[in-house]
């Protein structure tokens, strides 16, 4: 994953690098911020790391930048991968939403975690992936899993 992550980086660290050179290179920051650090819509730490493929002129400000990447251009990959794999069920980012969440219940992280990281303002919305595990207390991991073994009545002896 990590090649991955950094092949993306430097394509974008290219792609930054050449908007700055056409006199463009800044992202949208709210007010505030803009006001407070006015450089920093140009610096590469603030730049999107799934940028658009295209500059675009802000209507307000006639500010040429270059915004996030579209998400119905996410969803129409994921679709065509889909299809290439020869899935039929309809598979779309939301898709990997409810998975990551689901697999986070699954392996016991807490509720509140989850609906932090999903951005729910309600529990409840949270609470719905709960249904999906239907594992009861036996999808419970025990906390004495985690203890070190050694040492305990009827457990392997360490090698030497």
């Amino acid at each position: 994953m990590a090649p991955l992550l950094e092949n993306q980086l430097q394509r974008v660290k290219v792609l930054h690098e050449q908007d700055l050179a056409a006199g463009h290179g800044a992202v949208y920051l709210p007010y505030a911020l803009e006001r407070k650090y006015p450089q920093a819509a140009r610096e590469w730490g603030w730049q999107y790391l799934f940028p658009a493929r295209d500059t675009s002129s802000d209507p307000l400000s006639g500010a040429v930048r270059r915004h996030h990447v579209d998400p119905a251009v996410v969803n129409k990959a994921i679709k065509v991968a889909s299809r290439k794999a020869g899935l039929t069920k309809v598979v779309s980012a939301h898709t990997f939403r409810h998975s990551f969440a689901t697999h986070l219940l699954q392996r016991g992280t807490d509720i509140r975690t989850i609906q932090a990281l999903l951005g729910h303002q309600d529990v409840r919305t949270t609470m719905i992936y709960t249904h999906i595990l239907q594992q009861g207390g036996h999808g419970v991991p025990s906390p004495l899993d985690d203890l070190p073994m050694q040492g305990m009545p009827g457990a392997p002896l360490a090698k030497p």
